[in-house]
């Protein structure tokens, strides 16, 4: 009965987790052509489960040194296509690459 409970808890905060991680829907270009602000799209979208600073949250891992794991190309991949408990498509296009970019620099 623990365990089940256990799992059901888990579930329901780690859907509540993504579901605030949730990502805008926007194009693949910054409005106005402006140039993308990666770090503030990474403060915006990312640090609701990633947590202050990207120093982890209870629903994801620290990203604050993730260039010193993982390359631009890694980092844009798991953006766009997902990782673990994280899905793909929270950001798209050039906002993707741009955050891979900000992120890879994060030793």
């Amino acid at each position: 009965m623990k365990k089940k409970l256990l799992g059901l808890v888990m579930g329901t905060g780690l859907v509540l987790a993504l579901a605030a991680c949730g990502g805008g829907g926007g194009d693949d270009q910054a409005a106005g052509g402006d140039t993308v602000d990666a770090e503030k799209i990474t403060a915006q979208k990312c640090s609701t489960c990633h947590g202050e600073g990207l120093n982890g949250g209870g629903a994801a891992p620290k990203i604050s040194d993730v260039g010193s794991r993982l390359s631009k190309e890694e980092i844009e991949n798991t953006i766009l296509n997902g990782r673990g408990g994280m899905p793909g498509g929270l950001l798209k296009g050039e906002e993707a690459s741009a955050v891979a970019e900000w992120l890879a620099s994060k030793k």
